[in-house]
């Protein structure tokens, strides 16, 4: 799994790799539609990602990955069959102007805490760009569970980073993965502020 099948811009592309990185866009495209079949494929793409991560030495994203599995999880029970604070079955909506500040400041809060941590408990060379999108994405996780349309933005950014963060680990179908992801943030904003829209009329 973790052999090279060819080469791509000078580095080696596994089958790991390539599994992963179609599981991955199959898993944006169903949480578009906000189809609960994300859930599982985040499970087990993530498993993938957490194992060449790690062979990697990217340690912060390779940790991420176990959390997503489990985040994953109780998202996919919240798609299922979580609540709003309506009681009603749970659909796509907004956090409050304190909750969104609430989010940037834990974010903020957490960067240079795992950076740290990564910095000194292990021996990645990239602690402080591995440990953003690693914060950013469990913010993100946690949103997306819920319906949240601030899940979007947030993985918008993640995506950013992490385009430069695997670009620096010469990981260039993960490059063009997240490139793509970008796009998709972009494309399930938009899609989300409709549906919101849409729920807010009829809710």
């Amino acid at each position: 799994m973790t052999d090279p099948l060819f080469r791509l811009l000078g580095s080696p592309v596994t089958l790991l790799e390539l599994l992963a990185f179609g599981l991955a866009l199959w898993m944006v495209a169903c949480n578009l539609r906000v189809n609960p079949l994300a859930w599982p494929l985040a499970m087990v793409s993530s498993a993938m990602y957490g194992w060449l991560f790690l062979h990697s030495r990217l340690y912060g994203e390779a940790s991420l990955q176990l959390l997503f599995i489990a985040v994953a999880a109780w998202g996919w029970r919240q798609w299922l069959t979580g609540r709003g604070s309506d009681g009603e079955p749970l659909r796509v909506h907004r956090l409050g102007t304190r909750q969104r500040l609430a989010v940037l400041i834990a974010t903020l809060v957490g960067w240079p805490a795992v950076a740290l941590l990564l910095q000194h408990a292990t021996d990645s060379d990239v602690p402080w760009l591995d440990a953003l999108p690693t914060v950013g994405s469990i913010a993100g996780q946690i949103l997306l569970g819920r319906k949240l349309v601030e899940n979007w933005p947030i993985w918008l950014a993640v995506n950013l980073v992490s385009v430069l963060l695997f670009a620096v680990k010469g990981l260039w179908l993960t490059v063009i993965l997240y490139a793509l992801f970008a796009v998709l943030s972009v494309v399930g904003w938009r899609a989300w502020l409709r549906l919101q829209a849409i729920g807010a009329v009829h809710g």
